[in-house]
């Protein structure tokens, strides 16, 4: 297995499942209504949002990996779209899986000498630190919303 290779399935796993933390967004969502998704603890953001943040950034770099600009602003990063009823959940949800899979399949492709190449821009560092920090990032947020749940 190449660099390439091994980068998009520790991406897969934070999604999909088979890490070692044997946590991952996907089975952690799994249950969670869409009242539930939506619903304000405290000053936290709210599991839709941090779902929405997480994913940003996956349709951001999935552009770059199909030929495309750049264009994501942390500001809008937590700007979702209306959560109203069950269905915009689990559409929410298909769609955020369905990215997952596309960026890791591109991942997956990816030339290995690539990796240590500019993303993008000199400013945003390699593809290969691009990528450790979208999976470190998932991480981060996963833990904010397994705890949110619990207060839930």
């Amino acid at each position: 297995m190449n660099m390439s290779e091994q980068i998009a399935k520790h991406f897969k796993e934070v999604f999909f499942g088979g890490n070692w933390t044997t946590v991952n967004l996907k089975d952690t969502l799994a249950d969670v209504t869409w009242q539930e998704a939506i619903a304000k603890k405290y000053s936290f953001n709210t599991i839709a949002t941090l779902t929405y943040h997480i994913t940003y950034y996956v349709s951001a770099i999935t552009k770059v990996l199909e030929g495309g600009p750049l264009d994501a602003s942390d500001k809008l990063s937590f700007n979702h779209p209306p959560i109203e009823s069950q269905k915009d959940w689990d559409d929410f949800l298909t769609q955020k899986w369905q990215e997952a899979h596309r960026m890791a399949d591109l991942i997956e492709q990816l030339p290995e000498n690539m990796l240590a190449e500019n993303f993008s821009d000199e400013k945003y560092g390699s593809y290969y630190r691009n990528f450790h920090g979208l999976i470190e990032h998932t991480h981060y947020h996963l833990g904010q919303i397994v705890l949110i749940k619990k207060i839930i």
